[in-house]
C-alpha cells in the first residue's frame, strides 16, 4: 500500500468490503422475528432498550442482534466512499483539472451515473423478480412501483418502505439523488456549500418526530444521507490537513476505539443518533488502516485481503443478496437459524462472484 495517499485503492476496497459485509448480513438478520430491530429510517427508544436487554443477558443469538442493529451502517460508509471517489475523479484527477480540460456537463454527468446504476440494478432486479414470483410470499407489483424502480424514483413515493421491493434497492434512488445534488450544488464549489447543506439537512431532521412517517420519508431520500456524503467530499478535499497519512498504530487504535464508543453512546438518543453516521465512517477508516498496518503473520494480511476481495464484489453482492435471502430465510425462520444464515452467506458470495463476471460483459456507459 502507498502510505502517501489519504486512502489507497486497496483501503477503499477494504472499506467497501467492510460495508457490504455489514449490509448483507444485516439484511438477513433483521428479517428474523425475535432479533433486535435497527434504527435506520426512524429512531425508536424501544429498539435501543431491546438492544440493552439482549446485551445485558447475552445468549447464542447475540451476534444476530448486533448485526441486525448495527449492520445497516454500512450504507453511510458507501456514501462516504462514493463522495470521496467523486472528488478524486472529477475534481483532483489530472484528466479533469489540467488546463483546457473540458467541463463535465450536468446532463452528461447525471446520465452517465444513472446508466452505471441502472446496469447494476437491472441485473439484480430481473433475478429477484423471477425468484420472487416462484417462491412463497411473492410481491404484487404495481405498474407505478415497477416504473419507479426502473427510473430509480421510488424513494419519492409515499410510504417508501411499502413501495420498494426488494427493500435494499432504495439505495439506487438515494445515490441518483446524491449524484444530482453533487453535480448541481457541490461540484467544485467552496466547502461552505457542502457544510451548509449538511447543516440544513440535519436541522430539518431534528425538527421531525423521531419515529414518525415524515422522518421515514426524509431518511429514504438524499437529506438523510447528506451527512456521510458531505463528510466524504470534505475528507477528499481537506483530509490531509487533519488526518495524517502516516498516522501511527497507537493513534489509529485510539481513534477507532473513541469513534466506536461514540457510535454506541450517541445511538442512545435521538439527537445523538443523527450524528452516528459521521463516527461510523471515521471508525471504519481507522479500522481498515489499522488492519493494514498491524503485522500479525498470516492473520492481518488474510483479513485485509478478504475485506479487499469482498470490496471487489461488493456491487454484485449488493444487487444479488436479496435474491438469496428470499430463498434461504425460510430455513432460519423454520428453526435452523444458523444453517440458513451459513447457506445464505456461502450462496450470496458465490453467486455475487458469478454476477460480477456477468456484469463485466455488459458495456460500461461513456461519459460524453
Amino acid at each position: 500500500m502507498n502510505d502517501n495517499e489519504l486512502l489507497t485503492r486497496a483501503e477503499c476496497n477494504a472499506l467497501r468490503g467492510l460495508a457490504i459485509v455489514g449490509i448483507f448480513l444485516h439484511n438477513y438478520c433483521h428479517w428474523l422475528g425475535p432479533v433486535v430491530k435497527e434504527n435506520e429510517y426512524q429512531f425508536s427508544e424501544r429498539n435501543v432498550a431491546w438492544l440493552h436487554r439482549v446485551v445485558m443477558a447475552p445468549d447464542g443469538s447475540l451476534p444476530l442482534h448486533l448485526l441486525s442493529f448495527f449492520g445497516h451502517y454500512g450504507v453511510p460508509v458507501f456514501l462516504f466512499l462514493s463522495a470521496f471517489g467523486l472528488v478524486r475523479k472529477y475534481e483532483q484527477s489530472p484528466r479533469h483539472v489540467q488546463p483546457g480540460a473540458p467541463e463535465v456537463g450536468a446532463w452528461a454527468f447525471v446520465k452517465y451515473h444513472f446508466l452505471k446504476l441502472f446496469k447494476m440494478m437491472m441485473v439484480g432486479f430481473v433475478c429477484f423478480t423471477v425468484v420472487d414470483a416462484v417462491t412463497p410470499g411473492s410481491w404484487h407489483y404495481t405498474v407505478t412501483q415497477v416504473v419507479a424502480q426502473l427510473g430509480m424514483l421510488n424513494n419519492l413515493l409515499p410510504n417508501p418502505d411499502r413501495q420498494i421491493w426488494p427493500g435494499p434497492y432504495w439505495f439506487f434512488g438515494l445515490m441518483l439523488q446524491l449524484y444530482v445534488v453533487y453535480r448541481l450544488l457541490l461540484y467544485r464549489r467552496h466547502w461552505g456549500f457542502t457544510v451548509a447543506l449538511m447543516v440544513a439537512c440535519v436541522a430539518v431532521q431534528l425538527l421531525l418526530q423521531p419515529d414518525g412517517e415524515a422522518m421515514n420519508r426524509y431518511r429514504y431520500n438524499f437529506m438523510g444521507g447528506m451527512l456521510p456524503f458531505g463528510l466524504g467530499l470534505l475528507f477528499a478535499r481537506f483530509g490531509t490537513r487533519f488526518f495524517k497519512v502516516n498516522t501511527g498504530r497507537a493513534v489509529l487504535l485510539a481513534g477507532f476505539l473513541v469513534a466506536s464508543a461514540l457510535v454506541v453512546f450517541l445511538g442512545e438518543s435521538f439527537v445523538g443518533w443523527t450524528f452516528v453516521p459521521l463516527f461510523i465512517c471515521l471508525a471504519s477508516v481507522y479500522a481498515v488502516k489499522l488492519i493494514g498496518r498491524v503485522h500479525i503473520p498470516h492473520v492481518t494480511p488474510a483479513v485485509f485481503g478478504l475485506l479487499e476481495w469482498m470490496g471487489g464484489i461488493s456491487a454484485a453482492l449488493f444487487v444479488i443478496h436479496p435474491v438469496l435471502r428470499k430463498i434461504f430465510i425460510p430455513i432460519s425462520r423454520g428453526g435452523d437459524v444458523w444453517t440458513g444464515l451459513l447457506l445464505y452467506v456461502i450462496a450470496s458470495v458465490a453467486v455475487a462472484w458469478l454476477v460480477r463476471e456477468v456484469m463485466r460483459k455488459i458495456p460500461d456507459p461513456k461519459l460524453k
